[in-house]
């Protein structure tokens, strides 16, 4: 190992796992990270694998190359190409992360480069010849900045039919053949003395290179050696590893099949086995064994092969997408070796033994069909557990997957009846005890999926999960065929479905011109729009980094285009034929789980706002209004509801908003201060409406969430990036708000955010610098007409008092109507008394619950107190003047300072 790498691995180690050394260079009594126990040992010289030495109770092994993935990327940066040694990088790769002797391989490969022009990006390669067809070469650079993309396969004609072989391979004294999928495969087993070849991909059936090799052992007259199936445990392997023996048969050759069994989340192959020290007899004789297994004829066959492995007497075992029960009747198997010892005295007793397990072993099918455990999903808030499984059948249906609870599982009954459930004709009919035998040996050692209840990003995870993509790190991962995410180290998937998102990962299907049609439709206040949702992909980061998001309304005239805006913006992140939601029709607490439900979206509330008259004069349905009180903590990330756990304790569960808020509708937001300030006012008219706008509106509608979604994935692509902007850029902004005009700490705050988002655009779109500018000068003029709109009443406060100043009259030497204040300085109104006297003028009063919330906000006249008792000078005048009954001396009033007019 290289020096400098092998200090770095040795700090990793003691930081991590706190070893003390020996005198002989080990390091042990480490902590095991997953038994927690002071078992661990690695080799002080040679840290390549660490280890529990706990084997029948924990048996943890990890490589540093898997542990420390990060030191085993960028070899180009620590072993730079130079003309004395143009392998330097590749030398470094095959030596430490594949772990092969370079003085063996030396001359089979080269350093090269490969770029791939759709993400601009380069790396150095080690790089195969395949000669007459091409070359295969792996990617050694930080790989995982392409995505799936691990290796570069170039070939110039069909590489069907073919092989690759080591440059160096002899065939003279070859008895076996070992044919694997991978080039690094076959060097790992070369490097242990066996022959191997790499077919180059699973698809792949080598005929042509067979058929050459039958040829030449039939010159020379030597017998064929045996072929060793040991392609790859997974789907496309096992499939097609029997068809390809079959045929193989067929051409005359002897087969045999080696397996390197799956654990866990991750697939192991041949070079892991080589890496992990694990290809020695043993090793490969239980690897021929799990092969011999795989290529079973028959149920039998695979029940005597178990049998003969272990020595036990009942078990469960799987064949042909079917589960079978075997259960050995000991009486009758000694009869049977009695009878073949004298109808087969040549064979051996191992033989005899195989052949009377084949008529007397007790095989029975206990399901017609394969449940498979895949992981366990746990939810940490509410103390749930499920069993995620796949179902295959042994006929053409495509398998099922779906949950199992503990309950299901450990009752035949239940069992029975979900499986049924789950898959037609999906049938157990085994007994208690032998369910019992199963779900042992499905949960055991069984791995563990992290999982969120919403959608969107989870900041515990630093990962966006959606529905069939997910990202880290700006990398889309796509959802893998056990239905959750594998990111480097990470397994989570959401348990949220009633919103989908068709999110296109493919870049390059994706529409181009859509930009350039949202700003002929909705010009300037379009790209504000867009600036906005394009930040709400960051809401989460923003609120931990800066404190606060702001609210987005975008309002305005009917039929300005705000529905058409809005669903094209929900298209940009996948979603179709959707606007918002409606926070009036339904019950608080569904309006709190709909605002739970996303992480790093929008959530859009429509129409929340009623007007009490039609639009014809005629009248409406009865007046509602929106309290937007109760979201002023959402601006910062709070709680949205707390709701108890059913459990025996006190927990509760208390989901924060991690979403974004925009509000959709024709009226603008009328609301307290606290609440005005945290909105960014959006007004959209139809004063610059056009054709060519109306014909870009409708190729607009008729694009879907698979052709925009490209602009969510690119923006996230730029996560880090976008968070360094808004630390460089926000203050500044700020400050240039304040310059213009603007007072208000949090409206500079707001709108100096959305003109980073403005900026951050280009990571996303095709915006001009013209367009960035005109944006940002419509967001300073926003800011100051926002600073206005707070300097003002309400609305409904405003026409409380123009009705005022009509009822009371301006005339100081006249009699007083309204006021009841003997001060000059104060004004003091009972509410009912001032009803009464505009029901007279007929005048609609303001509804008097709606005032009672509104006017301790009144500019206006500033409020000094709500029903406070007053010495009446209304009802002394009334009272001076008539010689009947008599009105008390106090009312209650709200007072307030008066205000006069300069």
């Amino acid at each position: 190992m290289d020096a400098q790498l092998h200090q770095q691995v040795l700090d990793r180690l003691d930081r991590d796992f706190r070893f003390k050394k020996e005198q002989s260079g080990w390091l042990r009594q480490g902590e095991c990270p997953n038994c927690k126990k002071k078992e661990l040992y690695v080799h002080a010289d040679h840290p390549w694998v660490v280890r529990c030495g706990r084997l029948s109770k924990c048996g943890f092994e990890g490589h540093v190359r898997d542990l420390y993935s990060e030191l085993f990327e960028s070899w180009s940066d620590r072993f730079p190409q130079a003309p004395e040694n143009p392998n330097a990088a590749a030398d470094a790769y095959l030596l430490h992360d594949r772990g092969f002797d370079l003085a063996m391989i030396n001359g089979w490969y080269s350093q090269e480069t490969y770029h791939s022009r759709e993400l601009d990006i380069s790396t150095a390669t080690v790089r195969f010849a395949l000669p007459g067809i091409g070359h295969w070469e792996r990617l050694i650079d930080r790989p995982h900045r392409f995505g799936k993309k691990k290796a570069h396969f170039n070939y110039g004609c069909k590489y069907q039919g073919t092989w690759w072989q080591a440059p160096t391979q002899r065939w003279d004294d070859v008895q076996e053949l070992f044919i694997v999928e991978g080039i690094f495969k076959a060097i790992a087993l070369l490097h242990h003395g066996y022959a191997a070849v790499s077919s180059l991909t699973t698809s792949n059936y080598p005929y042509l290179a067979l058929k050459a090799l039958a040829e030449q052992c039939e010159r020379a007259g030597r017998q064929r050696p045996v072929l060793v199936w040991g392609l790859d445990d997974d789907p496309a392997g096992r499939k097609v590893t029997p068809e390809y023996i079959r045929r193989a048969e067929q051409d005359g050759w002897e087969c045999r099949c080696a397996l390197v069994p799956s654990h866990g989340r991750k697939k192991l192959d041949w070079d892991d086995m080589h890496r992990l020290g694990r290809l020695s007899e043993k090793d490969m004789e239980s690897f021929r064994h799990h092969g011999a297994l795989l290529i079973a004829r028959s149920a039998t066959e695979k029940a005597v092969l178990l049998y003969s492995r272990d020595g036990r007497q009942s078990f469960p075992f799987d064949f042909d997408s079917r589960l079978y029960w075997f259960k050995l009747d000991m009486e009758a198997l000694n009869k049977e070796i009695q009878q073949l010892e004298e109808s087969m005295p040549d064979a051996t007793d191992e033989e005899r033994r195989d052949e009377a397990l084949k008529k007397c072993g007790g095989v029975s099918e206990i399901a017609n069909c394969l449940p498979t455990p895949l992981y366990n999903l746990r939810s940490e808030v509410t103390d749930e557990s499920w069993y995620y499984f796949r179902v295959d059948f042994p006929h053409d249906d495509p398998a099922v997957k779906g949950n199992f609870t503990a309950g299901q599982l450990t009752a035949a009954s239940e069992f029975k009846k979900r499986l049924l459930h789950m898959g037609t004709g999906a049938f157990f009919d085994g007994n208690q005890g032998q369910l019992d035998a199963l779900v042992k040996r499905w949960t055991y050692k069984l791995k563990s999926v992290k999982t969120i209840d919403y959608l969107g990003y989870s900041i515990e995870h630093g990962a966006y999960v959606w529905n069939e993509v997910a990202a880290k790190g700006g990398q889309a991962v796509e959802i893998n065929e056990e239905d959750y995410f594998d990111i480097d180290k990470l397994a989570i998937k959401s348990l949220f479905k009633s919103i989908k998102l068709d999110i296109n990962p493919d870049l390059k299907a994706h529409c181009d011109d859509w930009f350039d049609k949202l700003v002929t439709c909705w010009g300037i206040k379009g790209v504000v729009a867009l600036a906005a949702w394009f930040g709400s992909f960051f809401a989460e980061q923003v609120r931990r980094d800066f404190e606060s998001w702001p609210f987005v309304e975008i309002v305005g005239e009917p039929g300005a285009g705000k529905t058409t805006l809005i669903e094209t913006l929900w298209k940009l992140c996948g979603r179709n034929g959707f606007e918002g939601d409606d926070p009036m029709k339904g019950s608080m607490v569904g309006l709190m789980r709909t605002m739970a439900q996303v992480s790093n979206l929008p959530v859009v509330m429509i129409e929340s706002d009623r007007s009490e008259d039609g639009g014809d004069g005629s009248r409406g349905r009865p007046r509602q209004t929106f309290h937007w009180d109760s979201f002023k903590s959402l601006f910062n990330g709070g709680s949205l509801r707390t709701t108890g756990v059913k459990s025996s304790g006190l927990d509760t569960y208390t989901p924060q908003f991690r979403a974004a808020l925009f509000i959709s509708q024709n009226a603008a937001v009328s609301a307290s201060a606290p609440i005005m300030e945290r909105i960014v006012h959006l007004w959209f008219d139809k004063a610059k409406q056009s054709q060519e706008g109306r014909e870009a509106a409708l190729e607009l509608n008729r694009m879907t969430g698979s052709d925009l979604s490209g602009f969510m994935l690119r923006a996230i692509r730029h996560e880090s990036s976008v968070l360094a902007e808004l630390e460089k850029n926000q203050r500044e902004y700020e400050k240039a708000i304040g310059q213009g005009g603007v007072k208000n700490l949090r409206v500079q705050k707001n709108h100096a955010q959305l003109m980073v988002m403005v900026d951050c655009l280009s990571f996303a779109c095709r915006i001009t610098e013209q367009q960035k500018l005109a944006a940002k000068e419509m967001l300073l003029d926003m800011a100051i007409e926002r600073e206005k709109t707070l300097a003002a009443d309400h609305p409904i406060v405003a026409a409380f008092w123009e009705m005022y100043d009509y009822l009371d009259g301006d005339d100081p030497d006249s009699a007083a109507v309204l006021n009841h204040s003997r001060d000059d300085g104060m004004i003091a109104i009972n509410l009912n008394h001032m009803k009464e006297v505009a029901a007279e003028r007929r005048q609609d009063m303001p509804d008097i619950t709606e005032l009672k919330k509104l006017l301790p906000t009144s500019r206006r006249h500033k409020f000094i107190e709500a029903n406070r008792t007053v010495n009446s000078a209304i009802n002394a005048q009334f009272n001076a003047r008539t010689s009947g009954p008599k009105r008390s001396a106090t009312v209650k009033c709200w007072v307030f300072e008066a205000k006069r007019s300069a």
